[in-house]
């Protein structure tokens, strides 16, 4: 059984449904966020770098990510979306990005070659409040768990 090693909180600024992660040394990321987005594409891996398309237009997203030694049980929910990846990190740090790079870092504690699994709900909530109100905060609400790909 996987071993919870770290968990962080995050506010995710949606803008234009696209958000995403990257290596926190943006030198090592061949094509940074936003350039070659998917649009409609949930979760879109790239070289050290990964994108989430969201529901709703302009907005705050929660993120829970986590870290752990092994793969983690999956957890049984109504997910509105998931999805897994592979995902390479050089500096065991991930810098958020959505409407420029935030502050805010997942910090993996090693480089190596990751597993990524995210989940996400909210959805549809998200999208009807981004369309009838112009924003939310927390509405769409996703988990992101990290695990070493040799565990």
């Amino acid at each position: 059984m996987a071993t919870l090693v770290g968990q962080q909180s995050l506010d995710a600024e949606v803008s234009f449904r696209s958000f995403g992660f990257q290596e926190s040394d943006d030198s090592v990321v061949p094509v940074p966020f936003p350039d070659c987005f998917e649009w409609g594409v949930f979760l879109q891996p790239h070289v050290r770098r990964f994108d989430l398309f969201s529901a709703g237009h302009t907005h705050t997203a929660a993120v829970l990510a986590r870290v752990w030694d092994g793969q983690p049980d999956v957890q049984e929910t109504d997910w509105d979306e998931r999805g897994e990846i592979d995902y390479e990190s050089v500096t065991g740090e991930v810098a958020l990005w959505g409407d420029g790079r935030s502050d805010q870092l997942i910090r993996l504690g090693r480089p190596g070659q990751w597993r990524v699994r995210v989940t996400c709900t909210g959805r549809a909530e998200v999208e009807r409040l981004t369309q009838e109100e112009g924003t939310a905060h927390g509405v769409e609400k996703y988990t992101i768990d990290f695990w070493p790909k040799s565990a």
